[in-house]
């Protein structure tokens, strides 16, 4: 029994720990059904991408941490985030390099480095290797994939939440 390509109607996850028992912090879909949003659960479960220019996090300019929304690990500090004018938030670094999972992903007839969160299996987005220096690397993420922690309480930042994302459910490409 081989496994079935990637697709969107396929949210089949190989190299991710999502369906598998390996998964350091494991949730139950019907738990993660109830506390993110359709588009969180749709991005994060399903691998769905959040329209270009229309996520929480794209524009953000608050000085935090953003974090993995299904289970909190933090992925990436404010001073790695830069403007790549893509659509979507873009960083040059991780917080750790064991934050993040890479898998090969060749769906829409194209090879593409899908990252996913390494403690619950969650898709983030995409990584390119079209970033600024240091690392020449750009971590192309869905804002719905992620939280935000401001480091300073009283001044979280335009569209910055320390809980959860903005309670979006527009149609995605």
């Amino acid at each position: 029994m081989g496994q079935e390509p990637v697709t969107p109607n396929n949210p089949s996850v190989k190299g991710s720990c999502r369906d598998k028992k390996d998964c350091k912090v494991v949730f139950s879909q019907q738990d993660l059904r109830k506390r993110l949003t359709p588009l969180q659960y749709h991005v994060t479960q399903e691998k769905g991408t959040e329209s270009a220019f229309e996520g929480e996090y794209t524009h953000h300019k608050a000085h935090g941490i953003y974090k993995c929304v299904v289970c909190g690990t933090p992925l990436f500090k404010s001073d790695t985030k830069f403007d790549s004018n893509s659509g979507w938030p873009s960083f040059f670094d991780v917080i750790s390099p064991d934050a993040i999972t890479f898998t090969d992903d060749f769906s829409y007839g194209m090879h593409r480095v899908e990252t996913s969160c390494n403690q619950c299996g969650a898709h983030l987005g995409h990584i390119f290797d079209d970033g600024p220096r240091p690392t020449g690397k750009r971590y192309c993420i869905n804002s719905a994939s992620l939280s935000f922690e401001s480091v300073d309480k009283n001044n979280a930042g335009e569209g910055s939440s320390s809980t959860s994302p903005a309670q979006t459910e527009k149609s995605e490409l």
